[in-house]
């Protein structure tokens, strides 16, 4: 008798920040910048929370954002809650969805945020936003964390709030930034999705992998 195929369970990405007071970020907030991103930034309407931490983080946040879209499967993909299964982590207001729209006023306010649990501003937003998401999704939506899980400044607010539900790839312990989201961009060209493990008593530390191999031109 042919086995039935499991309908696999729906998943949310939560996506760590970027450095907001860096040099790409001051490349951003200067008053003659002229390129376009910087001039819709620097508007009334702003620009994308996702386009503008992909332009300060460079490989690693583009790598995240476009893997998360990729592979997200929201419980409800109308939800606002839930954002189409793609969360992002922010300095000092929570999770917001990735379109959110930025200005340069929230973005400095960014900048100035630190991010550290023993911070209120940082940590206050957070706990609140997660909570939000915990009572929206069902129980056997996992939430996995797409950012460092080797410090607590993350997996220590998240980790009480979701339990065994939140997860994380194994093959992000040992791997750089630069290394995690080429890494991601590869998993996204080739449709093939990492395998994820709960954060709840992992290995959060260990070896340096090996080098990705360089990508062949196509």
């Amino acid at each position: 008798m042919a086995r039935r195929r499991q309908t696999p369970p729906p998943r949310i990405f939560l996506l760590s920040p970027a450095n907001c007071s860096g040099r790409r970020a001051q490349l951003l907030l200067a008053p003659n910048a002229g390129f376009e991103l910087a001039r819709r930034l620097q508007s009334r309407r702003g620009a994308p929370l996702g386009e503008v931490f992909s332009f300060v983080s460079g490989l690693y946040f583009r790598g995240k954002l476009a893997y998360a879209r990729r592979f997200a499967r929201p419980p409800d993909p109308g939800d606002l809650v839930t954002a189409g299964g793609v969360l992002v982590i922010t300095p000092n207001a929570g999770l917001r969805a990735a379109d959110t729209s930025v200005t340069i006023a929230s973005f400095q306010t960014f900048a100035a945020a630190e991010i550290d649990v023993a911070n209120p501003v940082y940590r206050r937003p957070l706990e609140r936003g997660a909570r939000t998401l915990r009572a929206a999704i069902s129980e056997d939506c996992e939430v996995v964390l797409l950012g460092s899980i080797a410090s607590g400044k993350y997996v220590d607010l998240l980790l009480p709030i979701f339990g065994t539900r939140l997860m994380f790839p194994p093959h992000f312990v040992g791997r750089g930034d630069m290394s995690r989201g080429g890494l991601m961009l590869r998993c996204v060209t080739a449709g093939l999705e990492l395998e994820y493990a709960p954060i709840a008593g992992a290995a959060r530390h260990g070896p340096r992998p090996p080098k990705l191999e360089p990508r062949r031109p196509r």
